[in-house]
């Protein structure tokens, strides 16, 4: 029996604000539901931990766009130039992933990653400079964004000039929320980040530097390890995986802190307790939201569900990783909480490779605030904070009020 797709309701705020009631009665329903998600896509949902965790590791679920049937995913990419954005290791399969992953493991190893912390650090404490004698602040707008936006385009070596301008671009493409896609506004913002990079590509060539993306343009010409395509798309996700989960991280772990005033407690008490805080802030609310997407290159049988090729996989790390048959007491914020080994990054080959980045980022994003923002509280009542609606997920805003002081 072929089942009806389940309607998430993301045009409904209180959905958006807390959908994990309704993921909690889908995954309670089946381990795998047909359901209608963001902007009108369908999609299978993986509901249970232990079959996401299989499905992300199975070769038959593609990453590759091409292997699926679903027109409606060709509406977000842009319509000028959609070969070039498919072309980055996010969208593709072995051997081409892993030749592209090769390129650019290097810059996100945990020792690279750990050089990277002095200059973090030194990010963050100028945002709080700025933010600390004012007692108030949108939290999401003036630091967990321009944090990470920093950091990846220093790392990419992008101009301090063209950094808002690929920031709105890129937002213009990846966060058009829960709606159906706009052409018209995808393919603009394309065609300027197409145009941005190109010549960003253009300026390394002429005089390359010490960043990954002068790196990148030597392993094209010189080595001729990619293509030009390849180059631009591998740019392009750098720039955007670089910063927008991250700035979700740091928004919705403050978010979850201040909402749950015991484990902020315990954190400001007992500031070793932040690594493991982290990890179970990506468990709790992760930043992407419901999963992840794979295709089915072949007719396929999920936890007795048959999915046809062709179909949308959605590896629903969103309501796996609150799975209790995993995670005891899974819908309770415990920041000491062990074996917290869950799906936000993904699994298997795909598994995230600016996932050390982004901890590091997260860790001395929020230790950072906890010292240097005392009396921290929400400026508005928990209800009233506006969520993305749909893909990503994180506040859009996070007004603050604390005890104003002098910069450290």
């Amino acid at each position: 029996m072929i089942q009806q797709p389940v309607l998430l309701p993301y045009t409904d705020p209180a959905f958006v604000a807390d959908p994990f009631p309704v993921y909690r009665q889908l995954r309670e329903d089946g381990p795998v539901r047909r359901a209608v998600i963001a902007g009108g896509l369908e999609a299978w949902l993986v509901t249970r931990y232990e079959d996401g965790l299989a499905a992300l590791s199975d070769p038959r679920l593609s990453s590759d766009v091409a292997d699926a049937t679903d027109p409606r995913l060709f509406e977000r990419l842009p319509a000028t130039d959609r070969g070039s954005v498919l072309r980055s290791m996010l969208r593709t399969d072995p051997p081409d992933h892993t030749r592209l992953r090769r390129l650019v493991s290097r810059a996100f190893t945990a020792r690279s990653v750990a050089e990277m912390r002095p200059r973090i650090q030194q990010i963050a404490d100028r945002l709080l400079d700025e933010i600390a004698p004012t007692g108030h602040a949108d939290l999401v707008g003036s630091f967990a964004l321009p944090l990470p936006v920093t950091v990846i385009s220093e790392l990419l070596g992008v101009p301090m000039t063209d950094r808002g301008d690929f920031q709105r671009w890129t937002d213009d493409l990846v966060l058009q929320g829960a709606a159906p896609p706009d052409p018209a506004r995808t393919d603009e913002a394309w065609r300027h980040m197409h145009g941005c990079l190109t010549g960003l590509i253009g300026a390394k060539r002429a005089r390359p530097g010490s960043d990954l993306l002068s790196a990148l343009v030597t392993a094209r010409d010189e080595e001729r390890r990619l293509d030009e395509d390849e180059l631009i798309a591998m740019a392009f996700l750098l720039l955007a995986a670089g910063y927008i989960t991250t700035v979700n991280l740091i928004g919705s772990g403050i978010a979850a802190l201040l909402t749950h005033p015991d484990q902020l407690r315990r954190l400001r008490e007992d500031p070793v307790l932040l690594p493991g805080a982290i990890e179970e802030f990506l468990r709790f609310d992760g930043p992407v939201n419901p999963g992840i997407a794979r295709f089915a290159r072949e007719d396929v049988t999920i936890a007795g569900v048959d999915i046809p090729r062709g179909a949308t996989v959605l590896v629903a790390s969103a309501i796996a990783d609150r799975d209790p048959d995993h995670f005891p007491e899974p819908d309770r914020l415990d920041i000491s909480r062990q074996d917290n080994a869950h799906l936000a990054f993904g699994h298997g080959i795909h598994y995230c490779l600016g996932a050390p980045l982004a901890r590091l980022e997260g860790r001395i994003a929020i230790g950072a605030v906890l010292r240097r923002l005392p009396d921290l509280a929400l400026a508005v009542p928990p209800g009233d904070l506006r969520w993305r609606p749909g893909g990503l997920r994180g506040p859009e805003r996070l007004p603050v009020t604390f005890r104003a002081g002098a910069p450290a």
